[in-house]
């Protein structure tokens, strides 16, 4: 049978910072890998100071999902669907407020189209959000919650039935950014006596409060792509910025694994280092 991945994000450039490393190793390996992302983004600042111009703050969106194809490609997605909300920004800002912010989303509307995109594809392996306790983006909560209830009424036949025949995935990760990962990669940076942008990651999670991880995906011949296709989202990430201030011979050295926490299925992952192991 033919390996289908999902991977559902908030906002362009999410779905190159969270398992981008993972998408292009599934890729690799012959999976049909496919992005749904909730909104276009619309509320990003313009972190890269050389892409803040007029004409670019002017078509915001327009250029994010320009960004957003050309980073699909790199990491090796076979299609795109856009769910088609605005970005909500933050809590209590006027884009909150809006009545097409993904945030205030009729749900039934919103499962319904992650539904039929869930049918459509018939992906054996869903990749949502853990409850994102360190950062409370109102997009990012609700792809959490989405994505959970969308997992569960893709297979019920009862549910949505507009929406195609039922289809009823294994299972559902998160990536997650654990504590054993931050560790080792900050220490990793302080013995090579260079200076290790996660001292204040670090001190807002207390030991102990880690992330649990169900499968650790090896990224060693596809990290270099996943920071290409973040540096392809030029609006968004400065390329001298948090995210490159690793070196990939460090994290390859420390940490080559992308971290996921298993939120729904059947059974247990069957291999711990493979989203699909045992199915």
């Amino acid at each position: 049978m033919e390996q289908r991945l999902l991977a559902i994000h908030a906002h362009p450039d999410d779905e190159s910072s969270k398992g981008a490393g993972t998408i292009a190793h599934y890729s690799d390996a012959g999976v049909t890998c496919v992005l749904m992302v909730a909104t276009g983004g619309e509320e990003g600042d313009i972190l890269n100071p050389a892409m803040d111009r007029p004409e670019i703050v002017a078509n915001l969106s327009a250029v994010r999902d320009q960004e957003l194809v050309a980073a699909a490609d790199i990491l090796g997605y076979a299609r795109i669907h856009r769910l088609g909300y605005r970005d909500s920004g933050m809590p209590d800002s006027d884009a909150n407020g809006r009545a097409d912010a993904f945030t205030n989303a009729e749900e039934t509307e919103a499962l319904a189209a992650m539904v039929a995109i869930i049918r459509s594809e018939r992906p054996q392996v869903i990749l949502g959000y853990d409850d994102h306790e360190y950062y409370p983006h109102p997009d990012h909560l609700r792809v959490h919650d989405l994505s959970i209830k969308a997992f569960e009424a893709a297979g019920d036949p009862q549910q949505f039935p507009e929406a195609g025949p039922a289809w009823a995935p294994d299972r559902l990760f998160a990536p997650v950014f654990s504590r054993d990962r931050l560790v080792a990669l900050h220490e990793a940076m302080l013995a090579r006596d260079l200076e290790s942008p996660l001292t204040r990651w670090l001190e807002r999670i207390p030991e102990g409060e880690d992330s649990p991880v169900d499968v650790r995906v090896p990224i060693d011949s596809t990290l270099t792509r996943a920071r290409d296709a973040l540096r392809a989202h030029a609006t968004q990430v400065d390329p001298d910025g948090f995210w490159f201030q690793i070196p990939e011979e460090v994290v390859l050295d420390s940490y080559p694994w992308e971290d996921f926490h298993l939120l729904a299925g059947d059974d247990g992952p069957g291999d711990p280092h493979d989203l699909f192991g045992g199915l």
